[in-house]
């Protein structure tokens, strides 16, 4: 079965099918079983109708080659979603000190539910509160020149006043990322191609075990993944999945940083570039994307300009009060528009249909403004897609 795209399965379709989230995580990590496959089998279970996936970890062989799986796949889910299989499935995640969100659960980050491949599962170390902040992406290339490095530290501090930095944890530029955001208030994210229980690339272990305790690392793939090639273009789609737009500081013309740019452009996210020499082959490939569109980016204040609807107010960010430790966060001020879905919601929690009809929203006007509340933490989605105050 090829694993070269992934059939769009809604999360309402998802949580319709009554399939559980320790189901899913077993598929997940079920050898032979890819995204494809487990994309298959719940639009078989979407098809069938409410509760069709409820119990399935009774279904025999047969059951899931109905679905469309071969007889070697379905031996390895039938074993795999033994409960002794699941017991032991948890105690390794335990063991290795990792936590698991799916894409059924409601903490799942909601800039990923809108990309065309959304990861069913996402392993985590550290603060999974990161996801749900505004972010930017920064990326370039592993062999950086000192000035790629110092450009891209000094616009990840910058960016981190009001923003969280995701990057890749890859030598070069995405370290120099790590690190500046590591110093402003926002902090910052890896997104790891292996699993997060190992550090890759391992001279980053400092970096790595800093971002455990202070940032967040995650990553779609299982514990005891072996890494292969494969993996990283796969974890670009969700460095730029989980971002506003992406920040190319320096890339060469065949750099895997331009895939993450490519991505970010068919999600409809923005691509900003670091001006560079144009006679730089470390640069040259970013310099290309001014000709698709890209906007030049010499400091924070240009990315705060493009999104300065959808991000609190220098004043209303992230501050520390005289004498404390912990930062307390100022409620941003709500617009026109927010604050008349958050009125609706203050009488009783609405579906998605019920809110379109009564605020008069366009669809796509509505999802915006759902978005910024939620990133403002002023509302909170329940399954099936329906929304209250918090």
């Amino acid at each position: 079965m090829s694993e070269d795209k992934v059939k769009i399965v809604t999360r309402s379709e998802a949580l319709l099918t009554g399939i559980t989230r320790e189901v899913l995580i077993g598929l997940h990590e079920t050898e032979g079983v890819g995204r494809i496959s487990i994309a298959t089998i719940l639009m078989y279970g979407a098809m069938k109708g409410q509760g069709s996936l409820k119990h399935v970890s009774d279904f025999l062989a047969g059951d899931w080659r109905d679905m469309g799986l071969n007889q070697k796949q379905a031996a390895a889910i039938v074993a795999n979603l033994r409960p002794e299989a699941i017991i032991r499935m948890e105690r390794r995640h335990e063991e290795r000190g990792m936590q698991v969100v799916t894409y059924l659960d409601e903490q799942y980050p909601e800039l990923l539910v809108q990309i065309a491949d959304p990861p069913w599962v996402l392993y985590y170390k550290g603060n999974w509160e990161l996801v749900h902040n505004p972010a930017i992406a920064i990326v370039g290339t592993r062999l950086a020149t000192g000035y790629g490095r110092k450009v891209t530290e000094d616009i990840a501090a910058g960016c981190a006043k009001r923003m969280t930095v995701v990057s890749g944890l890859a030598k070069g530029i995405d370290t120099a990322a790590h690190s500046g955001a590591l110093r402003a208030p926002y902090g910052t994210i890896a997104v790891l191609a292996g699993g997060v229980d190992v550090c890759y690339p391992p001279e980053n272990k400092a970096l790595y075990h800093e971002l455990a305790a202070k940032g967040l690392i995650l990553s779609e793939s299982p514990p005891d993944t072996t890494l292969r090639p494969g993996l990283f273009p796969l974890r670009n789609r969700i460095i730029a999945g989980l971002s506003y737009g992406v920040i190319v500081a320096e890339a060469a013309q065949r750099s895997g940083a331009l895939i993450t740019a490519d991505l970010a452009l068919g999600y409809n996210r923005d691509v900003f570039i670091v001006p560079g020499q144009i006679t730089s082959p470390r640069s040259i490939g970013a310099l290309e994307y001014f000709r698709k569109g890209a906007i030049p980016v010499l400091d924070e204040t240009d990315i705060f300009q493009s999104y300065v609807y959808r991000l609190p107010e220098a004043s209303t960010a992230l501050i520390k009060e005289e004498g404390s430790v912990e930062p307390r966060l100022i409620p941003t001020p709500l617009t026109p528009d927010e604050a008349k879905i958050y009125d609706f919601l203050l009488d009783n929690p609405c579906s998605l249909d019920e809110l379109t009809i009564q605020s008069g929203m366009t669809f796509g006007h509505l999802h915006s403004v759902l978005l910024s509340l939620l990133l403002k933490r002023r509302i909170h989605q329940q399954p099936g897609s329906v929304y209250n105050v918090l």
